[in-house]
């Protein structure tokens, strides 16, 4: 028989994640858990990928360990580029809190949500140590799920007032610009070529899926900050070797990085490059162990690669306002031994 009294695990559905994790306070939990990553304070080892043999998916595993917040957790999603168009987001799955006592399960949060506030939310972070606080003029490169989430944490991080957007299907980029500008009572404009929208931006984010470069340093003005977030793999890529060459590089994860920033490997194989090409890493920046910005011409460049600690304290922080506020749902699952 089981042992006595039941196990309650919480669950936290797409549509209620955004109400608990606001992109604003996203971004102080972001902050804090790159600076403990950066301190040795968190265990997290690379992502784990099974693709599908065509390569047009695949589930990926994402587990890690935040040590002075007591949370042990993992995320598991599937990849599938090719939803775009469907009525299915690329990034699908789940993320699971345990606790560090018992490893008792205590959550089983959406990931979809949760990946499209706390990516956009650390590029949030990259933003407010790495952009001009003058910056008003953003450049989005995408029309997706990221480019939305991005808009929102560009607006909290920097004094925005002029956004261009630019999709490979103008006619999506102009259903973002009119939703998006709607929505937030912001100028947007739908451009129908990359060059145009990113000239004289002050800070320019890539969201898309793009295995080739999209963005080209020849086309950023001097003083430009650009968050990189899209395809993650060390053969893919959204800027070209000379948008790398020419800036600043700074990285959630050097190790990460090392292993899965296309951006970053393949111009070091092209030679244009060496190692110490990379700054830091944004949390050394969030800690003050590194310098950010340091002249208003210099060009930044954050590659952002998602982690898990990310994910994890994403969770933590849903869970908690979940305990306050009563959302969520509770389910028995299990856990409990079988007595003697």
């Amino acid at each position: 028989m089981l042992a006595c009294g039941a196990v309650d695990v919480l669950v936290v559905s797409q549509a209620e994640v955004g109400g608990l994790l606001p992109i604003a306070e996203c971004m102080d939990v972001m902050a804090e858990a790159l600076g403990a990553l950066s301190a040795g304070r968190a265990i997290m080892p690379l992502r784990n990928l099974l693709w599908l043999p065509d390569q047009s998916g695949g589930l990926v595993t994402m587990p890690s360990l935040l040590l002075d917040a007591g949370a042990m957790g993992l995320k598991v999603i599937s990849v599938f580029p090719g939803n775009r168009g469907t009525v299915f987001d690329s990034h699908q799955g789940a993320v699971l809190l345990f606790d560090v006592e018992h490893g008792r399960l205590l959550a089983i949060i959406d990931a979809t949500e949760i990946t499209a506030i706390r990516t956009a939310a650390v590029s949030g972070v990259a933003t407010r140590l790495l952009a001009r606080e003058d910056a008003e003029i953003l450049a989005i490169l995408g029309s997706g799920t990221q480019a939305r989430t991005h808009l929102e944490a560009m607006s909290v991080a920097r004094p925005v007032r002029h956004v261009r957007v630019w999709s490979r299907s103008l006619e999506n980029a102009r259903r973002f610009a009119h939703r998006e500008g709607r929505r937030l009572g912001l100028d947007i404009q739908a451009m129908p070529e990359a060059e145009e929208a990113v000239a004289d931006a002050d800070v320019v984010c890539t969201t898309t899926s793009s295995r080739e470069p999209i963005l080209r340093g020849a086309w950023l003005a001097p003083g430009t900050h650009v968050n990189a977030i899209g395809a993650v793999g060390p053969t893919t890529r959204e800027l070209d070797t000379d948008a790398i060459a020419h800036s600043r590089l700074f990285v959630d994860r050097m190790d990460s990085a090392h292993n899965e920033a296309g951006e970053f490997v393949m111009a070091r194989e092209e030679g244009a490059i060496g190692d110490d090409h990379i700054v830091a890493e944004l949390g050394d920046v969030v800690l003050g162990r590194a310098p950010g910005r340091t002249t208003p011409e210099e060009i930044t460049v954050f590659r952002g690669l998602g982690l898990a600690v990310e994910d994890l304290a994403a969770a933590q922080h849903i869970y908690r306002r979940a305990e306050e506020t009563g959302a969520g749902t509770r389910m028995q699952l299990g856990g409990l031994r079988h007595e003697d």
